[in-house]
């Protein structure tokens, strides 16, 4: 019997890795909206005015992009454990047919 590659062991690498990438977007935009907040504070008082009314659009997107992050976290747990369990099966298959 030929034990080729596991694909659910590399579905769960790429589960993994789309985790990672979709937590690493979202901290960068949360970064950068903290970044142009920062900046607004340094602001003229007209120039306050005129952002406030993006603020909380800000806030939405800051809040999606906590969610985006917590969803991402899942995300990773979910591969690593398809990951580990595929690994075990293959393993346990190994022994079975050796």
């Amino acid at each position: 019997m030929e034990i080729s590659g596991n694909t659910a062991f590399y579905a769960g690498l790429s589960t993994i890795q789309t985790g990672l990438n979709r937590v690493d977007q979202a901290a960068g935009q949360i970064a950068n909206t903290t970044l142009e907040r920062s900046v607004t504070s340094q602001s003229s008082e007209a120039q306050v005015d005129r952002l406030r009314s993006v603020d909380l659009s800000q806030q939405s997107d800051l809040a999606s992009n906590v969610v985006e992050m917590s969803q991402g976290k899942f995300q990773v747990e979910l591969g690593a454990k398809i990951a580990k369990a595929s690994d075990e099966v293959q393993g346990t298959l190994i022994d079975t047919f050796a």
